[in-house]
C-alpha cells in the first residue's frame, strides 16, 4: 500500500471512530432530555404528583453530574476502551429495563441507572478521542465539532420525544438509547483503539465520595425548588450539605497526593472562562426547551406534534452553525469564536424574551428569529469553549477533562435554572439568561 493510500485508510478510521464516539455522546443527552415532552404523559399514566415529576425529570441528571468526576478518574485509571465498554453495557441494561416499569419506583432506578452509566460514558469517549487524534491539531479539530454534539443531542431529545410519544408511546423513547448504546458496544473493540491505562494512579475514594455526594444533593436541592421554598427544610438540608461537602472536598483535594481534580486544574483562568461559558450556553438552550414547550402546549394549546415541528429550525441552525464552527475556529481562534456565540446566542433570548411568550404574536415574527440565533450563538459558544477546555491538558488527564466539561454542562444549568425559577418561567427568564450570557461573552472575550 502506498504512503497515500495508508493516509487514506488511516483518516477514514479515524472518521469512522469519531461518528461511534459522537454518536454516543450525543446518545447521553438525547436521554437527558428524552422525558422533557412526555413527562405529563407519564405523570397522568401513573398518577403522580409535581414533585414526583420533578424528582423524575432530574433522576438521571443527578446522578450523572454527580459520578462524572469519579467516571473521569476510572477512564484515566483502567483506560477509555475499558471504561466506555462497562458504561454501555450499565447504560444499555438500564435502557432496556426502563420501558418495562410497571411504576414510578421502577423507572426511576433505571433513570439513576442511566446517569450512572452516562457518567462513566462521557469522560470514557473523551480519553478514547484523544487516542483516535494524538496530533495536537487533530484533537483541537475533532473538539471543535465535538462541542457542539450535547446541544445536538439535546434538541434532538426535544424534538423525536414528542414524535415519538404522540405517535406511539413515551415507552418507545427509550428504543432510541437502548439501540445506540447496543450499536456502539457491537462497534467498540472493532472501530476504537486501545488506551494506556495509568496504573499508578489511585482512584482517590475520598474525593470521589465527597464529590458525588456534594453535587448530587446541591443539585436535588435545587431542583426541588421548583415545589418547595427557599426556606423550607427540604431545600436548605440538602442544599447546606452539599455545599459543605463540596467544601470538604475542596479541602481535601488541595492534600491529596494524587487528587481526584486537582485545584490547578480549575484555577486556570482560560478553562475557568471556557466552562463558565459552557454552563450558561447549556442554561439558555435548557431554559428556552422548558419555557417554549409549556408556553405553546398551555398558552397557544398546541399539540406535542406541533411543539416538536417549532424547533426544527432550532435544529437546522444548529447543525449549519456546527459545521461552521470548526473552520472559524481554525480562522479566528477559538476564543473570538466562543465571545461571538455566546452573543449571538444573548440576542436570541433577548428576542424570545421580547415576542416569544406572548401568544398573540405570530411564531414566524415571535419565535422563528430567536430560534434561529440563539442555536446558531450556542453550537459556535460550545464548539469554541470544548477547545479551551481541553487546550493543553496532559493525555493522563483527558477522562479528567472529559468529566469536568460534562459537569460543567450538567450541573451549571442546574445552578442557574434553579435561580430564574425565582424570577418565574416566563420571559423575564430568558431575559435574565440572555443577560448572562452577554455578560460571559463580555469576560470571554476581553479577559487575557
Amino acid at each position: 500500500m502506498t504512503v497515500t493510500g495508508a493516509a487514506r485508510v488511516a483518516t477514514m478510521q479515524q472518521r469512522r471512530a469519531f461518528l461511534l464516539l459522537g454518536g454516543v455522546q450525543t446518545t447521553l443527552i438525547f436521554t437527558l432530555a428524552a422525558l422533557a415532552v412526555p413527562l405529563p404523559l407519564i405523570g397522568r399514566e401513573f398518577e403522580l404528583e409535581r414533585a414526583d415529576l420533578i424528582l423524575l425529570s432530574a433522576a438521571y441528571g443527578l446522578t450523572f453530574a454527580g459520578l462524572l468526576l469519579f467516571g473521569g478518574r476510572l477512564a484515566d485509571r483502567y483506560g477509555g476502551r475499558c471504561a466506555l465498554t462497562a458504561g454501555l453495557v450499565l447504560f444499555a441494561a438500564a435502557s432496556a429495563a426502563a420501558p418495562l416499569a410497571p411504576g414510578i419506583g421502577t423507572l426511576l432506578a433505571a433513570r439513576f441507572a442511566q446517569g450512572a452509566g452516562a457518567a462513566l460514558i462521557a469522560p470514557a469517549a473523551m480519553a478514547v478521542l484523544r487516542a483516535v487524534f494524538p496530533s495536537p491539531p487533530a484533537y483541537g479539530r475533532a473538539m471543535a465539532t465535538w462541542g457542539g454534539l450535547s446541544v445536538l443531542g439535546a434538541t434532538a431529545g426535544n424534538l423525536l420525544s414528542g414524535v415519538i410519544s404522540a405517535l406511539l408511546s413515551w415507552r418507545w423513547t427509550f428504543a432510541v438509547p437502548l439501540v445506540a448504546a447496543l450499536a456502539a458496544l457491537a462497534l467498540t473493540f472493532r472501530l476504537l483503539p486501545d488506551t494506556t491505562p495509568s496504573r499508578g494512579r489511585t482512584l482517590d475514594l475520598p474525593g470521589a465520595l465527597l464529590a458525588t455526594a456534594g453535587i448530587t444533593l446541591a443539585s436535588y436541592g435545587l431542583v426541588v425548588t421548583d415545589t418547595r421554598p427557599w426556606s423550607s427544610a427540604g431545600v436548605l438540608v440538602p442544599l447546606l450539605g452539599g455545599a459543605a461537602l463540596l467544601a470538604a472536598f475542596w479541602y481535601a483535594e488541595r492534600r491529596a497526593r494524587d487528587p481526584l481534580l486537582p485545584p490547578s486544574f480549575l484555577l486556570d483562568r482560560r478553562r475557568a472562562l471556557a466552562l463558565t461559558a459552557i454552563a450558561l450556553s447549556a442554561c439558555g438552550t435548557a431554559m428556552t426547551f422548558v419555557v417554549l414547550s409549556l408556553h405553546l402546549q398551555q398558552a397557544r394549546d398546541w399539540s406535542q406534534l406541533q411543539t416538536s415541528a417549532a424547533f426544527v429550525p432550532f435544529a437546522a441552525a444548529l447543525i449549519a452553525s456546527g459545521r461552521a464552527a470548526g473552520p472559524l475556529i481554525g480562522r479566528c481562534g477559538a476564543r473570538t469564536v466562543t465571545a461571538a456565540g455566546l452573543g449571538t446566542g444573548a440576542a436570541g433570548l433577548a428576542l424570545l424574551a421580547l415576542t416569544g411568550t406572548d401568544a398573540h404574536v405570530s411564531y414566524g415574527y415571535g419565535l422563528l428569529p430567536g430560534l434561529v440565533l440563539l442555536p446558531a450563538g450556542t453550537a459556535a459558544a460550545f464548539a469554541g469553549a470544548a477547545v479551551l477546555a481541553t487546550e493543553g491538558v496532559p493525555r493522563q488527564q483527558t477522562g479528567l477533562a472529559g468529566g469536568v466539561l460534562n459537569t460543567a454542562m450538567e450541573f451549571g444549568p442546574t445552578v442557574l435554572f434553579a435561580i430564574l425559577l425565582m424570577l418565574g418561567s416566563d420571559a423575564s427568564s430568558l431575559a435574565a439568561t440572555g443577560a448572562a450570557l452577554a455578560v460571559a461573552a463580555f469576560l470571554n472575550h476581553h479577559t487575557k
